[in-house]
């Protein structure tokens, strides 16, 4: 590609926010250690310089007090981007976020627009044990009144963060670490993508086909795209077509990509970082086998974290995580069974 300009999420991410502070005064940003310290996985980096602590304000630990703040801001004419460092920490402020920020809107009859932006980081695979390092996708999704989205790539993390700030509903901005570009996490190569210098948005709400196939579907989101991509490779050796769903948005979900693709492979395996049961796997085989004109070949497949707390000990943590190797595992099972007569 010409002039090709690759970007790490974290740095799409300050990029997004930065163009929209230029031409939007109402917004500005909240959070911990995202002024001086350009956030904690380097998505606020260089905007305090830009824009001052007026608009880029270090909060004290108090996740409560600052997000309900938030709430009120957004209610008065503001655009407010929020962060919760952790989304492990949402126990201290669900009360601002549910019972606040997602049902003002409604709570007042439509009167009320409530357009802010609450980015939190998910995901584990660097050892910080049980309360750094959830996804909880379902947990939110399952709750309406927010709009919730996770990128996978450099390339839609700006699309969906500038979508977001211009939505006039509350967005739930989900962020992979591994995926961020920090070194000392790691850093998955596949989401350092090209990524356009002018302003753009990608619609939250519509998936993408990140691989297309024939044989085998396989669904997902942020981290769980890659280990599907590098599956979907492997595959090829034993000449099974993977097609690759990234949903990007989980509220509103995609439903009819999802179907579209199944209907072509007419089999299934959903890849989630988040708890087995109650969740997002779940929901998307609901999805394709609620549909009346799908035809299954084998019955579907989730692969995503057992129900336990995350341990601390790496090859624990590294057991129960999703990858690459379990997906394949799972695909060429499903391409040889087949669904009961």
């Amino acid at each position: 590609m010409e002039n090709e300009r690759k970007l790490t999420i974290a740095r799409a991410m300050a990029e997004s926010i930065a163009q929209e502070m230029r031409i939007d005064p109402t917004v500005f940003v909240m959070g911990e250690d995202i002024a001086d310290l350009g956030g904690v996985f380097g998505n606020t980096r260089g905007l305090a310089d830009e824009f001052g602590k007026e608009r880029i304000r270090d909060t004290p630990i108090s996740e409560t007090g600052f997000i309900g703040a938030a709430v009120g801001a957004a209610q008065d004419g503001m655009r407010p981007v929020v962060e919760l460092m952790f989304v492990d920490f949402f126990g201290v402020c669900f009360d601002a976020i549910y019972n606040l920020m997602a049902k003002n809107t409604y709570f007042s009859g439509g009167n009320f627009k409530v357009p802010m932006v609450l980015m939190t980081s998910t995901g584990g695979g660097y050892s910080d044990a049980g309360q750094h390092s959830q996804c909880l996708y379902g947990s939110f999704a399952h709750l309406p009144g927010m709009k919730v989205v996770s990128p996978s790539n450099a390339y839609d993390a700006k699309g969906l963060m500038t979508a977001a700030i211009r939505d006039n509903n509350p967005v739930i901005y989900m962020y992979h670490k591994g995926l961020q570009g920090m070194g000392w996490l790691g850093t998955e190569a596949g989401a350092n993508v090209h990524v356009p210098e002018e302003a753009y948005e990608v619609e939250i709400g519509k998936a993408a086909i990140a691989r297309e196939g024939r044989d085998v579907t396989i669904v997902s989101i942020a981290m769980g795209v890659h280990h599907a991509l590098k599956a979907a490779k492997a595959l090829e050796a034993d000449g099974i077509s993977a097609e690759v769903v990234d949903l990007r948005s989980l509220v509103p979900l995609d439903r009819e990509t999802v179907r579209a693709s199944v209907r072509k492979t007419g089999r299934l395996i959903v890849v989630d970082e988040d708890y087995q049961s109650y969740g997002v796997s779940g929901e998307i085989i609901a999805t394709v086998c609620e549909a009346s004109d799908i035809s299954l070949k084998a019955p579907p497949r989730r692969i995503a974290y057992p129900d336990v707390p995350i341990p601390f000990a790496r090859v624990m943590e590294q057991y129960c995580l999703p990858n690459a190797d379990k997906v394949a595992a799972a695909a060429r099972d499903i391409c040889r069974s087949a669904v009961p007569a």
